[in-house]
């Protein structure tokens, strides 16, 4: 492994319901323990379908199957598609990247490990992220008590803060879900954009490494 003189900084662009970001995470979770101590992850929330009021119309659903059944295919993770018999079901993944904030503030370290909670509750277990219920549930086993919970996720800092950092992610200009940017001297520099295994992202950030 290259010896960088610096510890670079990944920022993990996603969204806890993105079914490819659902795949690439286990990938981000083995770089960042394959590099423990010579890199570190930020994640940011970049709101796959932030603010979403009506139902998902039929068209987008069979879309939306055909590129679970592909993660699936590719890295056999498990999959629940009973939200495709919810006739009223409203992909709103505000609330999912807004608890994401709250988990920032409150346990940062443990950001990477509740997207990965979050993406299995919505994916393999079916459940509701938009419902602030469901996501407290989800991230009471990190350690964080149901009513701060409640009290941040509802906190207007919190909403202009999710609100902002989907702005920030619109202006770098990220065209697909996941992608992987690494801090540089001129901001953040695309490393991956779209699903990869890790032998190529480790590759890719190993090159980005040895131009610096």
């Amino acid at each position: 492994m290259l010896n960088s003189p610096y510890n670079p900084v990944l920022l993990y662009v996603t969204d806890p319901m993105c079914a490819w970001c659902y795949g690439f995470t286990q990938v981000i979770r083995r770089l960042r323990a394959l590099w423990h101590g010579r890199l570190s992850v930020e994640v940011i929330a970049g709101g796959l379908h932030p603010y979403a009021t009506e139902p998902i119309a039929r068209e987008y659903k069979e879309r939306l199957a055909v590129s679970w059944h592909r993660v699936q295919e590719r890295t056999s993770l498990p999959f629940n598609y009973s939200l495709f018999l919810n006739e009223s079901y409203v992909y709103n993944t505000e609330p999912a990247c807004r608890a994401l904030h709250v988990v920032r503030r409150l346990r940062p370290a443990l950001t990477l490990e509740v997207l990965r909670a979050l993406h299995s509750a919505f994916y393999a277990d079916g459940l509701n992220l938009a419902d602030p219920a469901v996501l407290a549930s989800v991230i009471r086993p990190f350690g964080i008590n149901e009513s701060l919970f409640y009290t941040l996720f509802e906190a207007d800092e919190i909403i202009e803060e999710t609100e902002k950092e989907f702005e920030f992610v619109e202006m770098l200009g990220v065209t697909d879900l996941p992608s992987v940017y690494i801090e540089g001297g001129m901001g953040p520099e695309l490393l991956v954009r779209g699903f990869c295994q890790l032998d190529e992202l480790e590759e890719r950030l190993l090159q980005h490494l040895e131009m610096v």
